[in-house]
């Protein structure tokens, strides 16, 4: 009968490289968005401040996608590590990328082909290339020449600064459609474009809104000879509404475990809010939760309480902020798409002892935003038809009003528009024309450039919503005219005293 034994013995070893057909399920969880997120990370960390992605269509057919920077470039033995299947350099504790899969395991998961390109100061281009091939053998990376290098590095990015940098290729994109149809291929692009431009927009909004970095995506048509128009990435902030739902809040909660503290931002949204920082790809409700950040980058957006509630359509107004820095990192697990946290039981227990100052804990911010949630759907069927609005309104407001108001669309629509008066008189109220007439006298002045019909958006906003119900009925009511003299009297008086 044989003894256990606490050492394990050896005689030697032997060096069993990876099957090269590992390199086929690199990423295999990664979309289009995150793959390319993944290579952002990449130009930031090299202190880009511009990046640029470009899908290339030849005779009709997309045929590559390009991300290029402006950042500090690579030199040679830079490249080489860079291109290491697991190489991992060294990372610095603001940098994004920590796995060494990064940039092959996003790439490998969209296209057959990897060309690295890079230019580092004080240096000539160098080139790279990883190409899946089912006959492959071993782990050789191609070396791209030096004129070729350069020429990629040097066509038409319209890049500042553009000195150093890095041009990501990728050929044989597996997603592409294996078409030259114009209305497939346009198709393509539109969706490809929007879904960029959403993911992009959340992912890296804070780092755009801090103005660190620039992202844009065009498509160069290889036959017309130049570049398209550049389509930017906004910052699509899941915190950026207008007002809070609920007064007194956002609201931090905070909780103390051993030796971690861990912090709650707690928001909650206007209820029936329109714009797309609160509906999000996916939609609202889906996008309740947690969001978590480290260095500024979301690293998940919403998608769940973590152990905290279970989802629930009532909670979809409640977004909760959380920071990953490096004293709570032990607490998380990051999947390498950088998509997804998965916590850990510390969490939980940390968000049910969390409090705010005022004593408010996890369990009353869920309570309110639901109570939020029920009270604007009662609102939003309580709030009165208005007239339309016409001529003289700039669209920006027009759509925040739209989104607030609903319109009566059998009224004629109402224009607030400037003219000469022969009184004193600050608006003047004309029910056939459907017009809200303001005295030029009082008209704002411009700051050297060019009147516009839209102009003053505040003061015809707050006239519209004090005098829409002046323009319904067949005619003005005692109590109607009086309102009128009322608002005459005050509104002349103060833009009177605005002129002395």
């Amino acid at each position: 009968m044989s003894t256990w034994r606490d050492r394990i013995p050896t005689i030697g070893s032997i060096d069993l490289p990876p099957d090269p057909r590992a390199l086929d399920g690199l990423g295999r969880n990664h979309s289009l968005e995150t793959a390319i997120a993944d290579l952002v990370d990449n130009s930031i960390d090299a202190g880009a401040s511009h990046v640029l992605i470009r899908l290339v269509r030849v005779e009709g057919r997309l045929r590559a996608l390009y991300v290029v920077d402006n950042g500090h470039g690579m030199p040679e033995s830079r490249i080489d590590s860079a291109m290491t299947i697991g190489g991992q350099r060294a990372y610095s504790s603001n940098d994004l990328g920590k796995f060494g899969l990064g940039l092959k395991a996003a790439s490998f998961s969209q296209a057959r082909s990897l060309t690295v390109i890079s230019q580092a100061l004080g240096s000539t281009a160098v080139g790279r290339r990883w190409l899946l091939d089912e006959n492959r053998e071993g782990f050789l990376c191609d070396i791209i020449p030096t004129d070729f290098a350069t020429d990629e590095f040097e066509r038409q990015w319209r890049i500042d600064g553009m000195d150093t940098g890095t041009v990501i290729r990728w050929d044989n994109v597996t997603g592409f459609p294996a078409t030259d149809n114009p209305a497939r291929v346009e198709d393509f692009i539109s969706r490809t474009a929007n879904a960029l431009q959403n993911h992009l927009g959340l992912v890296f909004h804070r780092i755009i809104d801090a103005g660190k970095i620039s992202i844009e995506i065009d498509v160069e048509d290889i036959e017309a000879g130049a570049p398209g128009p550049r389509i930017p990435v906004t910052a699509l902030n899941p915190f950026g509404y207008v007002r809070s739902g609920r007064a007194g809040y956002p609201k931090e909660l905070s909780a103390r475990l051993g030796d971690t503290d861990l912090r709650f931002r707690c928001h909650i949204w206007t209820g029936r809010s329109t714009l797309p920082q609160f509906k999000l790809p996916g939609g609202a409700e889906a996008r309740q939760g947690i969001y978590f950040y480290r260095r500024d980058r979301l690293l998940q957006a919403g998608e769940g309480w973590h152990g905290i509630h279970a989802s629930d359509r009532r909670l979809q107004l409640a977004r909760v902020e959380v920071e990953i820095d490096d004293d709570i990192v032990r607490l998380f697990a990051m999947n390498p798409e950088k998509s997804k946290v998965n916590v850990g039981p510390e969490f939980t227990q940390l968000a049910e002892q969390a409090k705010a100052d005022d004593g408010t804990t996890f369990h009353d911010y869920l309570e309110v935003a639901e109570h939020t949630f029920r009270e604007s759907r009662k609102r939003s069927t309580e709030r009165r038809k208005m007239a339309p609005l016409g001529k003289g309104i700039a669209p920006e407001l027009r759509k925040a009003i739209e989104r607030e108001i609903p319109f009566d669309m059998e009224s004629e629509p109402i224009d607030i528009r400037w003219k000469r008066f022969s009184s004193d008189d600050f608006f003047e109220i004309d029910r056939e024309q459907r017009s809200l007439w303001l005295n030029e006298k009082y008209r704002p002045p411009t700051r050297g450039e060019r009147r516009s019909v839209n102009d003053a958006p505040l003061l015809k906003a707050l006239l519209y919503l004090v005098a829409e119900e002046l323009f319904r009925g067949e005619y003005l009511g005692a109590r109607d005219k009086d309102n009128v003299e009322l608002y005459q009297e005050i509104l002349t008086a103060a833009a009177k005293s605005e002129q002395i």
